[in-house]
């Protein structure tokens, strides 16, 4: 697994940095990059692509921030283009994830928002940043799957459970083909929803 990390904030997990070491020259087989360039990503992609063969899974996260940072850079510009550029860089990204080897699985991370449907009702939407990424490209239709993260409060444990939610449940429009996950909920675990999709794919049935 290769991990882009679009924040450049560390992993919230212990031990994260024994675990995966930056690829640079005097390292190229690295694990990790750190870059908010979306022509840099594309370029790691590239790299991984050609040069990388024992990469199996490529991971961008946290996707919306490709969005905001160059928001952010370009927000004192009164044109229009900016948003034209924002959507264009997002695309890039997407289409070069499209276009890997077969053997590769592109894993996109990103933040969910909150929006008003009718009255006061709320679905759950990747977060964007703009409106032309949402009604010019329509993201989700560019993924077979698309997960959404449930938690789940047990007042008795006093913790939080993390969940996948596979499939639309009148809440979060995830989305899979049918029968790829055996649960509707399934643990917050990509090692597990890899290991689904290689079942599916290379099922015989």
């Amino acid at each position: 697994t290769f991990v882009i990390n679009v924040a450049g904030k560390p992993f919230p997990f212990k031990g994260w940095r024994k675990a995966y070491i930056p690829m640079n020259a005097e390292n190229p087989q690295g694990n990790y990059f750190n870059t908010e360039d979306a022509s840099v990503i594309v370029r790691t992609m590239l790299y991984i692509n050609e040069n990388r063969p024992e990469i199996k899974n490529i991971v961008i996260d946290d996707f919306q921030y490709l969005m905001a940072f160059e928001f952010v850079e370009k927000a004192l510009r009164k044109d229009w283009e900016k948003w034209n550029e924002i959507a264009m860089h997002c695309m890039q990204v997407l289409n070069t994830g499209r276009k890997l080897r077969s053997d590769i699985k592109t894993f996109i991370l990103a933040h969910s928002e909150d929006v008003e449907v009718g009255f006061g009702n709320v679905i759950k939407k990747i977060k964007t940043v703009g409106k032309m990424v949402d009604e010019k490209v329509e993201l989700p239709g560019l993924f077979t799957v698309l997960l959404f993260t449930k938690t789940v409060w047990n007042d008795t444990a006093k913790k939080a459970t993390y969940q996948f939610v596979t499939n639309q449940d009148n809440i979060y429009p995830a989305k899979s083909p049918f029968g790829m996950f055996k649960d509707i909920y399934i643990p917050n675990d990509l090692g597990y929803v890899a290991a689904c999709i290689d079942e599916y794919e290379n099922s015989s049935k």
